[in-house]
């Protein structure tokens, strides 16, 4: 039997993903992915090795696609940072709820914990490159951005798991204090202000 190709080995893992999202970490059994895949419990641990395997693998691959996801719908400008904060945690709770409990499900336990560190390194990686991409966008600088990056994740992702209004507008009204007081710094060292809309609550 021949190994995947990477689109084929890709696929299994996103089915297996989808399953254990739907049904938990506990509750998914070896035959419930294979079933799902359409293959048998046999091919799929000698694609995978073990269900261990495949939780770890899926959960990294898919979770960084979450990412990718979350910053396609990024700022393209400071203005239009504000159209960012108010959409973001509503489109993160309607696609992405059930990926980030799944996620923590698996990253909270000792079983995976370095997985789970090894998973958040990469984190780290990932928004400093995409704060190097919007530095240029929004003007700013990088390591601010990087720093607010993960206050708004964060926001995004608790409101997801819990549906917590009170602290998503805490955690949005820091960000925009943030952002206030950024722009009053650049008003008095002479630098460009960028305009910032009036700050609206969902």
């Amino acid at each position: 039997m021949e190994k995947p190709g990477a689109d084929r080995r890709t696929a299994l893992l996103e089915t297996c993903f989808d399953v254990f999202c739907r049904h938990g970490l506990e509750n998914t059994g070896l035959k419930l992915l294979a079933d799902a895949c359409g293959v048998t419990n046999g091919a799929l641990l000698y694609h995978f090795g073990s269900k261990d395997n495949i939780v770890i693998e899926s959960t990294a691959h898919c979770m960084a696609k979450v990412e990718d996801d979350f910053m396609a719908h990024a700022p393209r400008s400071f203005a239009d940072i504000e159209r960012f904060l108010r959409e973001m945690p509503y489109i993160t709770a309607r696609l992405h709820g059930e990926k980030y409990r799944f996620m923590y499900q698996v990253y909270a336990s000792p079983k995976y914990r370095e997985q789970g560190k090894t998973f958040f390194q990469g984190v780290n990686v990932r928004y400093w490159q995409y704060a190097l991409q919007l530095s240029g966008q929004l003007g700013m600088p990088t390591d601010y951005i990087q720093g607010m990056i993960y206050v708004f994740v964060r926001a995004c992702v608790h409101y997801a798991m819990f549906g917590d209004e009170e602290y998503l507008n805490l955690q949005l009204g820091a960000v925009r204090s943030s952002l206030r007081a950024y722009m009053a710094a650049g008003r008095s060292s002479g630098g460009p202000a960028a305009p910032m809309q009036k700050e609206e609550t969902p």
